[in-house]
């Protein structure tokens, strides 16, 4: 697809940010990482098909490469191998399909551990550890490096989908992975090649104007650009054939009507506090 056909599919509309721009600024932006980087959907179903051998350290490589705060490096990553184990974990994430299919399952981890170890060992003061700033930091980190890894991946063809319900069950998830103390599963990811049979469609966002702001914030700019991406989406649902009840604004928000919607996840705070994290 041109730069085109992904930016009108990207918005759901041929009226997007870029449209002023001609044929030629257009093709200016014509570049594989872009086009990678519009191109992105999330792949639920792969194909029976294994990825290639070096792919784990390829997509770790490019997430090493990602930026992190003051080179501390608070993210690990763990590649779970075992049928047994990734069928426990799937339990416990809410029995998704993409899960069971990929062939390749990764939980993203942030890792406080290996600076509180070193600190230990080196006998030095570590106690910054214990703010919620580290806190952030490592799961910050975490996110960095997967979405460079994601990047990398979808480059060379395959799909992803990250995997937020390795939250659900925090503490069993991290008995099940052996994490030491001051380590969090942040989230889970399937990779693979997408299945032909169920491709899946690019997904429009929000126009630009509700999340792109001049100087400073301006709390009215959702209203419009949210009435006219229920009508983008609405259209979406339909191609799909997706089965999803009332506008998006409405859909979004009765997935965070309240505690019974969080599948576990009202209980993270606590949680994350038992796995060691201090949170001052």
């Amino acid at each position: 697809m041109s730069i085109a056909e992904l930016l009108h599919a990207r918005y759901g509309t041929s009226q997007h940010p870029l449209s002023g721009l001609g044929a030629q600024e257009l093709h200016a932006l014509q570049n594989q990482t872009f086009e990678t980087l519009l191109s992105h959907r999330s792949v639920r179903a792969f194909a029976d098909r294994p990825v290639p051998a070096h792919t784990l350290e390829m997509m770790v490589a490019a997430g090493q490469s990602a930026s992190n705060s003051s080179n501390f490096q608070t993210w690990s990553v763990v590649h779970v191998t075992s049928p047994e184990r990734k069928a426990r974990l799937n339990a416990v994430s809410g029995r998704q399909k993409s899960i069971e299919t990929c062939p390749l399952f990764l939980v993203w981890i942030a890792d406080l551990a290996r600076l509180r170890a070193l600190g230990e060992q080196r006998q030095v003061p570590h106690e910054s550890l214990d703010y919620l700033e580290s806190f952030l930091v490592a799961n910050i980190d975490a996110a960095l490096a997967a979405q460079n890894a994601t990047i990398a991946a979808e480059a060379t063809g395959l799909g992803v989908v990250y995997i937020g319900g390795i939250r659900n069950s925090a503490d069993i998830v991290a008995k099940e992975l052996g994490l030491p103390s001051s380590s969090f599963a942040c989230f889970g990811m399937c990779v693979g090649y997408p299945d032909p049979e169920k491709p899946a469609s690019i997904k429009p966002r929000l126009p630009m104007s509700a999340v792109l702001h001049q100087d400073q914030y301006d709390a009215k700019a959702f209203e419009q650009a949210t009435r006219e991406y229920n009508v983008i989406m609405n259209r979406f649902y339909t191609e799909q054939n997706m089965k999803t009840p009332g506008d998006w604004d409405l859909h979004t928000l009765s997935r965070v009507s309240g505690d019974k919607v969080l599948r576990g996840r009202e209980h993270l705070k606590k949680h994350v506090k038992d796995l060691g994290f201090v949170l001052k």
